[in-house]
């Protein structure tokens, strides 16, 4: 196509416009500034310069993005590695083409007044965990430290959390599942001093897993037309990143004018943005081999069940990143 636009150029032939790539991006979540790098990058006009035009569709608690791009619904998603790593090696080549997140956000956050200070006061407690991929830093964790997640006095309780913190406040549990950037800050709104809490980083405990990693089907890679989008697509959604990270009250309030639900605020965006800016800081967009290698590692040897049983092979290429960033 490129040929044939500069000899039409060179013979002073008319152009009619070129019209823009069409690219579906499926999000994990529903719009909120975890996403806010996507957001930017639309409203800053990015994709523009790429001659790109992105359709971004929302998550939620019924939207799976795996089952999404299987069916023909995106063509790029963002999800967890851990949910894209056992999607892979139950049949649906997933590859990880940037990885805009380079830490985790995952925690568990306690309260002191159910007896907690340190792991080792784990034991006996109930603990708050999410499921649907996201339990398995936490098996690994708990793997890493030897403590059961059968329940007794020698282990843990595993509380099937959902996605809010009622757990916690309702006294349910000692300890559950957050995000820096997100449910943290629900159980400070619900009354609690940072002072009473404990976290516990995954990031710090060395089992962090992978989050927000941009993936596609395999197949497609294929099609050098496609792996010429999605370069273009990249550049300029790791311009919205950074953008988003130099200028967080700004995304947030990009983020808010994209949100059709209303169910946002300014406070809690702007608060999220400023940690989310924290975990993709450092990132140029090009996945970190030894930070996949020690997502792998954790996956394999979470507990008794582990998320997968085999070394994946192809589940990552620097191909687009390499040529979008460099």
């Amino acid at each position: 196509m490129k040929r044939l636009i500069a000899g039409a150029l060179a013979l002073g032939l008319p152009m009619a416009a070129q019209a823009a790539d069409d690219v579906t991006l499926q999000l994990k979540w529903v719009t909120q500034a975890q996403f806010a790098g996507y957001y930017v990058a639309q409203d800053k006009g990015f994709y523009d310069e790429e001659d790109l035009n992105v359709t971004i569709k929302p998550g939620g608690p019924d939207i799976a993005p795996t089952q999404v791009i299987a069916g023909g619904g995106a063509d790029v998603t963002v999800e967890w590695m851990p949910a894209a790593l056992a999607a892979r090696e139950k049949g649906l080549p997933l590859v990880n083409i940037a990885q805009p997140f380079k830490s985790s956000g995952m925690m568990l956050t306690c309260r002191k007044d159910a007896g907690v200070e340190t792991t080792d006061d784990f034991l006996g407690k109930t603990l708050g965990v999410w499921f649907f991929g996201n339990e398995f830093p936490f098996l690994s964790w708990m793997s890493h430290l030897g403590i059961p997640t059968e329940g007794g006095d020698d282990g843990v309780t595993v509380l099937k959390q959902g996605f809010n913190v009622d757990p916690l406040i309702q006294n349910q549990a000692a300890c559950i599942s957050t995000m820096t950037y997100n449910e943290y800050w629900q159980v400070i709104d619900a009354g609690f001093t940072p002072e009473e809490l404990v976290v516990f980083k995954y990031e710090d405990q060395g089992v962090a897993t992978l989050e927000d990693g941009l993936y596609v089907l395999e197949e497609r890679l294929e099609d050098p037309d496609f792996v010429d989008v999605m370069t273009r697509f990249v550049r300029a959604s790791m311009k919205g990143w950074k953008y988003a990270e130099e200028n967080p009250d700004e995304a947030a309030e990009i983020v808010l004018d994209n949100d059709a639900t209303g169910a946002q605020t300014e406070e809690h965006q702007k608060r999220m943005m400023g940690e989310v800016a924290k975990l993709t800081a450092g990132s140029n967009g090009a996945l970190d081999p030894a930070d996949y290698e020690r997502t792998v590692e954790s996956l394999l040897t979470g507990g008794s069940d582990p998320v997968i049983t085999q070394e994946p092979e192809g589940a990552w290429t620097h191909v687009i990143s390499d040529a979008a960033l460099n």
